[in-house]
């Protein structure tokens, strides 16, 4: 005859009692039902049992589980299945096989049974392994059950069971559920009360990763620093954090700190990560860098994207660089990519800052007449500031025309910089056409039109226009000091005076070179003169005297 099997399955844990010796084996509470499962012949099990050491569960049931950190419980609140979960007497007792058990469960999102599961496990004196309790904790955590999770938590300290993995993951759920702040706060508490250098880089690089996705570099640089000091090495996925993180917040510093970081420390970066600082450092004007970590990505066999080569095409013009700047677009066009509306933005821009004006004009007709490109209001405005610098007031016009027609929303800048080549060229009456087309199209002038059509004005001898600006600008001192100072280059004296005169009444001050016009022009006082002669005259007096 088989020996039969009986399954003890109780329904609560609360108010149980189990006694080792003679006696009762349980003491059950009205509410709790105990089920003999008997085998298929009907036949129940004998009664001699030999209890697991659980001792007395009403007291270690409460202790077991009590966290060591008062600020836990209030973070991860949550419902729970733990006094709702059945015990169920286990004929295996072999740890590895039930510790695959919790896992597969685990994995399966089942999380009744295997929390169940865990608790036979508990009380019958059977330890699950590490892996098994990692993959329970993230699935409590994962369905929200915070509370089971913390229990699960604590567990796995006590038994000193815990690892980064363990950690990382009660940080992640608490993010995930309560925000950042309420993670940092864990952080913290655990940074205070034990000792972070047991912690491994799986800690540290999920709180960069959380501070990094609140875009709280503050917090990230200071995790950094904490694991330095700690000891603990940092890894390929930290660096590549950290600089995500930096980049994001626009810490560029921060950002090559951490890439020369990563390769000193010979970890090879990813593509997005040497992308990001070719932006972060071509933003910093660090041109050169930028263009290294862009050399090092073709030798890795890597390739950029478009916004990678427009910004190192971008900072090599900057730092008139044009012919670095074309090479780059080269291997732009050999790769592939095609020039976009940025792309041409930058190669104007590098020729404008070299002062190649004609050759900026060629390439605009060329992106006009071939690419046919979109073309914005930036690229526009390097030519008008082109032709400006080159006088071309007659392209400026015409320039300015296609855009009024192609739809784009100018800007008073687009006027002034038109302004400006009529200046250049000495061409008054056209300014005063284009200022009044500026007017008609409801753009308000400002300092720099007003500034632009007096001088203008002035080289012309436009006096009556020049009086009329200035009035319509209202009391502003450059543009007073603009007018006194033409009108003396231009010998109109007397109504510099004038205009002098109200300046210092309406208590407007003036600059340097005003003044320094108006003491020239001052009327030659005799008896002033006499003064001076004779103050002279006895200081060289009393030197010739004492020598």
């Amino acid at each position: 005859m088989s020996t039969p099997r009986l399954n003890l399955v109780v329904q609560s844990i609360r108010g149980m009692q189990f006694r080792t010796g003679v006696g009762t084996l349980l003491n059950c509470g009205e509410d709790e039902a105990i089920e003999l499962v008997i085998d298929e012949e009907g036949v129940e099990s004998s009664r001699e049992w030999k209890l697991p050491p659980w001792g007395d569960m009403t007291h270690q049931d409460e202790a077991a589980f009590q966290s060591e950190d008062v600020n836990l419980p209030k973070i991860l609140e949550g419902e729970a299945l733990e006094n709702e979960s059945k015990v169920h007497f286990l004929e295996e007792t072999d740890k590895v096989l039930l510790s695959k058990r919790i896992l597969i469960l685990s994995r399966k999102n089942k999380v009744r049974s295997a929390l169940e599961l865990f608790r036979s496990m508990q009380l019958a004196g059977v330890l699950p392994n590490l892996h098994s309790l990692n993959s329970l904790l993230a699935c409590l955590l994962r369905n929200g059950l915070f509370a089971d999770g913390l229990r699960i938590f604590e567990f796995m300290k006590l038994n000193e069971l815990s690892t980064g993995h363990t950690y990382s993951l009660v940080l992640k759920a608490v993010a995930n559920a309560h925000g950042f702040l309420s993670a940092l706060e864990m952080f913290k508490a655990w940074e205070h009360k034990y000792v972070l250098t047991q912690f491994d880089a799986i800690v540290y690089n999920t709180m960069i990763s959380i501070c990094g996705k609140d875009n709280n570099w503050v917090e990230a640089e200071r995790t950094w620093r904490l694991m330095e000091k700690n000891g603990c090495t940092a890894t390929h996925i930290t660096y590549s954090l950290l600089v995500s993180t930096f980049v994001r917040c626009n810490q560029n510093e921060l950002a090559i700190d951490a890439y020369v970081k990563m390769v000193q420390s010979s970890f090879k970066p990813g593509n997005d990560t040497m992308q990001a600082i070719i932006g972060a450092s071509s933003k910093e004007g660090k041109w050169d860098f930028a263009l290294g970590v862009f050399q090092d990505m073709l030798k890795c066999g890597l390739q950029p994207n478009s916004v990678s080569f427009n910004a190192l095409i971008n900072a090599l013009g900057k730092a008139k660089e044009v012919t670095l700047a074309f090479s780059i677009y080269n291997v732009m066009k050999s790769m592939g990519h095609s020039p976009d509306v940025y792309t041409w933005n930058a190669l104007l821009g590098a020729l404008y800052k070299a002062n190649r004006y004609n050759d900026a004009i060629h390439l605009f007709g060329f992106v006009k007449r071939e690419e046919k490109a979109q073309l914005n209001i930036h690229i526009y405005n390097t030519i008008l500031m082109c032709c400006s610098k080159l006088g071309l007031w007659e392209r400026a016009l015409q320039i300015l025309w296609e855009m009024e027609v192609s739809g784009l929303l100018i800007s008073t800048t687009s006027y002034n910089i038109v302004l400006t080549a009529c200046e250049t060229a000495r061409k008054p009456e056209i300014a005063l056409q284009v200022y009044e087309r500026m007017v008609h199209q409801k753009h308000t002038p400002d300092t720099f039109t007003h500034l632009s059509l007096i001088r203008c004005c002035i080289w012309g001898s436009l006096w009556d226009e020049v009086e009329l600006l200035l009035n319509k600008s209202g009391p502003d001192v450059s543009v007073y000091n603009v007018v006194i100072q033409g009108m003396c280059l231009r010998g109109k004296t007397d109504l510099a005076k004038k205009l002098y005169t109200k300046m210092r009444e309406n208590s407007i001050q003036s600059d340097g070179k005003t003044r320094a016009l108006m003491l020239q022009n001052l009327p030659k006082d005799p008896a002033r003169l006499k003064n001076r002669w004779a103050s002279g005259f006895k200081k060289r007096r009393r030197h010739y005297h004492h020598s």
